[in-house]
């Protein structure tokens, strides 16, 4: 089981340095950060923007892997987010992760004045951003036309240090976003069922385990082994993370492990909500599971 973890982008330089160096240290195999302009009460806090915030980490690191967690096509369009990409996959030096999902009907889906998206077109334009992004990153040129994206002689040099791209890990629940996962997806990612939120890890590793079964099922008509397609679980909201005691956490661990899922992440302890924690013991935690 590979662990991650959630870094919000609110951290000033000096902290920044240390908390993800903090991280890499601890033995995690990734490390992510958010893709918003504005989230939820931390609205008129203090918030950074994703890519420069990853853009420092990879700089400040040198094993962990760094992505976002995730991004969406609310605020983004695939040509100049593409040329970010690349910019990052160069900075950290192959070690960058793109999660990418639909975004959901929070601030950054109505910031730029517009009305928030059907459920309809924010799957449509889900699909159009992940299939433009992908040839972006695999070819020197591209031209393409969606309905809601496309593209005119659009160049990507030098590509990407990760070839034929850097990985993609596909944030989906229903039927139409397992079936890009499965198609172009290195790894999928789920928060669980957010309609039941706070899950045990015995109950969340439970409803983990039948939406593995359907992404299988987008795999097999995908023509895909499933078994090539990583499985990677959000904790936080939906789902509890088990850290209340290093052997809590091994239990959490070992029950997602028996459900079939890869990665499993959780969230770097905040002084206050959302994800207060006390740091000392999310480290005491942490260094006991992973030997560090």
């Amino acid at each position: 089981m590979r662990l991650g973890v959630v870094i919000l982008p609110e951290l000033r330089r000096a902290e920044l340095e240390s908390v993800w160096r903090r991280a890499e240290a601890l033995g995690f195999d990734h490390a992510f950060t958010y893709d918003h302009l504005a989230w939820r009460a931390l609205r008129d806090s203090t918030w950074y923007a994703a890519v420069p915030t990853l853009a420092a980490a990879a700089l400040v690191t040198s094993r962990i892997r760094l992505g976002t967690l995730v991004a969406s096509p609310n605020f983004r369009h695939p040509v100049p987010f593409a040329r970010e990409l690349i910019a990052l996959d160069e900075l950290s030096g192959g070690r960058f992760t793109l999660g990418i999902g639909a975004g959901g009907l929070g601030w950054d889906a109505t910031i730029l004045g517009h009305a928030a998206w059907s459920p309809r077109e924010r799957a449509d334009r889900f699909a159009e951003f992940v299939t433009l992004t992908d040839l972006l990153l695999r070819q020197p040129k591209t031209t393409w036309a969606g309905r809601y994206y496309a593209a005119d002689e659009a160049r990507s040099f030098p590509g990407c240090v990760q070839q034929p791209r850097l990985p993609f890990a596909i944030a989906a629940t229903g039927p139409r976003g397992m079936r890009l996962a499965a198609e172009l997806g290195e790894a999928w990612v789920t928060t669980g069922d957010r309609s039941r939120e706070g899950l045990s890890p015995a109950d969340g590793a439970a409803a983990v385990r039948g939406q593995i079964g359907r992404l299988e099922e987008a795999c097999g008509a995908a023509g895909r082994d499933p078994g090539g397609l990583g499985r990677m679980v959000l904790t936080g909201v939906a789902l509890r993370a088990g850290l209340d005691s290093a052997e809590a956490f091994r239990d959490a661990l070992g029950r997602y492990a028996e459900a079939g899922v890869t990665d499993f992440v959780v969230h770097w302890p905040r002084p206050a909500e959302p994800h207060a924690g006390d740091l000392a013991h999310f480290e005491r935690v942490i260094a006991t599971v992973r030997g560090a």
